[in-house]
């Protein structure tokens, strides 16, 4: 585990708000020179508390207004195993996310669908088709607030 200083969660909290700024632009931010805020950002990467930096697409202007967050549990019939269970649910493009978790179900994902109908085709079709699926329970989502989460 790395010792965070002020000044690393200030860099930390300040690639929350934006990735893709440059070493110098963040060292301006924060009072650093280049190489100083390079040298630490690099720390933070090297260390794995920076794990990467992704892409954030707006599902809505692509075309999908909905988002479904699917409870799913493995039938006990058949003993589909989770590694065929997680290849099979990845390889269905709107399926966002999976999460193999503990409680009621044994998985949620994130679906993402243009409407309520095509939700409807993707959980028939190709969700509730594959081998093992048991019981489903769908949450539509509303509206989301996404936080950055604890940095210390």
């Amino acid at each position: 585990m790395i010792e965070l200083d002020t000044l690393d969660r200030k860099i930390l909290r300040a690639l929350i708000e934006d990735a893709t700024q440059s070493a110098t632009a963040l060292g301006r931010k924060l009072g650093l020179s280049q190489p100083a805020t390079w040298r630490r950002v690099k720390r933070l990467e090297e260390a794995g508390v920076i794990a990467g930096r992704r892409l954030e697409l707006d599902a809505g202007k692509l075309g999908f207004g909905v988002t479904v967050f699917l409870g799913v549990k493995l039938a006990t019939k058949g003993r589909v195993s989770l590694e065929d269970f997680e290849r099979t649910i990845t390889a269905i493009p709107e399926v966002q996310t999976v999460e193999h978790i503990l409680g009621v179900y044994d998985y949620r994902l994130r679906v993402v669908a243009r409407d309520i109908a095509d939700f409807e085709r993707v959980l028939r079709r190709r969700i509730m088709m594959l081998p093992g699926v048991g019981d489903v329970e769908a949450n539509v989502l509303l509206t989301e607030e996404r936080r950055a989460g604890p940095i210390g």
